[in-house]
């Protein structure tokens, strides 16, 4: 077993997890920093002068006997974790895009999107609780969406998108209710990440014009800050990146 507080970032490829990821690196209570992908390792986080400023990167697809794998890779992290941030998603690709209308809807997206927003961080979280076990403090954060919110929603569509998150934030309150049983002491919280310059948010940008938009180092900033001031009774909340809380 390692003796240093450890990160692990899941879905480590977006903008948003590649600055979680930095910024978890110049953490000095941060003594390694995990991360996973489906992706090469990328150019930034490579240094041949300084390697030991660097994440561990592990490749991997995401059926569930390949993240079962992941899981005994970590297994020298047992008990030392102190942050998880999942960070799958889907939102668009080039077969995938929010529906506007009913008619819009297909099953192939469906499943698409639900796969990448739910059932892996669903699969993650099933084979990681054996890791999390320990004395130190855990938090678990799933990146979610405020559009995920049923109580917020006001103006329809991206029925995928929408539902796949709604999805995940009761998965995430079901997790809220068990992992701290099995893996003392945890809180576990859905993150609404705020509006973003990203690959995801690229498309959008001419409706984002009047919106607060963030760099992905202002959100990495913005989200660690509301998870390190997490406290026992903000376990199983859907926060927003400032802090506030959301309506499920």
């Amino acid at each position: 077993m390692t003796d240093t507080t450890s990160a692990l970032v899941l879905g480590a490829s977006s903008d948003i997890a590649q600055a979680i990821i930095t910024a978890l690196i110049s953490d000095p209570e941060i003594g390694r920093v995990v991360a996973v992908s489906r992706k090469p390792v990328p150019a930034n986080f490579t240094d041949p002068a300084n390697p030991t400023n660097e994440p561990l990167w592990i490749e991997s697809g995401y059926s569930e006997a390949a993240m079962a794998k992941v899981v005994e890779q970590l297994q020298p992290f047992s008990g030392c974790i102190t942050r998880v941030v999942i960070c799958n998603g889907l939102l668009h690709s080039e077969t995938v895009w929010p529906e506007k209308r009913l008619e819009d809807i297909n099953a192939d997206v469906l499943q698409a999107v639900f796969q990448a927003n739910t059932v892996v961080p669903t699969l993650w979280l099933k084979l990681l609780h054996s890791v999390l076990k320990g004395k130190q403090r855990c938090v678990v954060a799933a990146i979610s969406a405020r559009v995920g919110s049923i109580g917020d929603n006001y103006l329809g569509g991206w029925y995928a998108y929408r539902s796949s998150k709604a999805a995940l934030n009761m998965l995430v309150r079901n997790l809220s209710i068990e992992l701290p049983r099995r893996c003392k002491p945890l809180a576990c919280v859905s993150l609404h990440p705020g509006t973003t310059e990203s690959a995801l948010s690229e498309p959008f940008s001419q409706s984002l014009a009047k919106l607060n938009v963030h760099t992905p180092e202002e959100t990495a900033t913005n989200l660690l800050e509301v998870l390190d001031g997490l406290g026992e009774d903000d376990n199983g909340k859907f926060l927003s990146w400032d802090g506030t809380e959301l309506p499920w």
